[in-house]
């Protein structure tokens, strides 16, 4: 197993990729931890994962939840060797519409959540850990209303790199992993009604060079792949796992 003995944290687990991530590396042979806001949902992610999986209510824009959540981490495995920042918010943002509210939803999860869940975990990051952060495709090519996205997604990318380079003392890498058009329940968040979703997905998948969305387990393995010790020569990169979508 590729995890075996290892310790994982991650944000945005109790649903989509993160909920797929830390059924792989259980999977693996990972001791994981998961954050997540709805706890009505925690029962069922805790029979997913089983018993000794840590299932914690955190929100990533508070600095004080997350330090809570890392110190219930830190008594509980001691040091991490891997840490998940995948927690975002994603929703339409046309220029012409967009608010303050809007704006600070989407760049206090992705942006202000990511720095501060990182800086949670630093001290508790053992030498040649392995970071994980979640952009998206988008931070790489214009898409129609979702430039506030776009931005945050970017500004997460530019860590992989800034952190990579100020944490090479410790021989720690941080690296990220950008999704295309994934099935999540995120896109049921929306406010569309099921017949909405369902246009969206196909009028989506139409425009993937595949003919298809991703599904999360697929960016879990690509996750699966950073983490582990088969990459320990990536330092700094995005791994886009898209259909294509930014490529072709």
């Amino acid at each position: 197993m590729r995890l075996s003995g290892k310790t994982a944290f991650i944000t945005g687990g109790t649903s989509g990729i993160g909920l797929a991530t830390a059924k792989r590396f259980i999977e693996e042979g990972a001791r994981v931890a998961v954050t997540g806001r709805d706890e009505t949902r925690f029962a069922d992610v805790h029979a997913e994962l089983g018993g000794e999986a840590l299932v914690l209510a955190a929100d990533v824009r508070s600095v004080e939840e997350m330090q809570a959540a890392t110190s219930r981490v830190q008594r509980a495995f001691g040091e991490l060797d891997i840490l998940f920042a995948n927690a975002g918010y994603v929703i339409p943002t046309p220029l012409q519409s967009i608010d303050v509210r809007q704006y600070d939803d989407i760049m206090d999860v992705s942006v202000k959540g990511a720095m501060f869940t990182m800086q949670a975990a630093l001290p508790i990051l053992r030498e040649g850990a392995s970071v994980v952060l979640t952009t998206s495709f988008i931070d790489q090519t214009g898409k129609h209303g979702l430039s506030l996205v776009a931005a945050a997604k970017a500004a997460v990318r530019s860590f992989a790199r800034s952190w990579s380079y100020e944490l090479l003392d410790r021989k720690i890498r941080v690296n990220a992993v950008a999704p295309g058009g994934i099935e999540t329940p995120l896109l049921n968040k929306l406010g569309m009604s099921e017949a909405e979703v369902a246009a969206f997905k196909s009028q989506f998948a139409s425009t993937v060079p595949v003919g298809r969305m991703g599904r999360a387990e697929e960016i879990a393995a690509a996750v699966l792949y950073l983490a582990s010790d088969e990459s320990r020569y990536v330092v700094g990169t995005e791994l886009v796992v898209d259909g294509g979508c930014s490529q072709l």
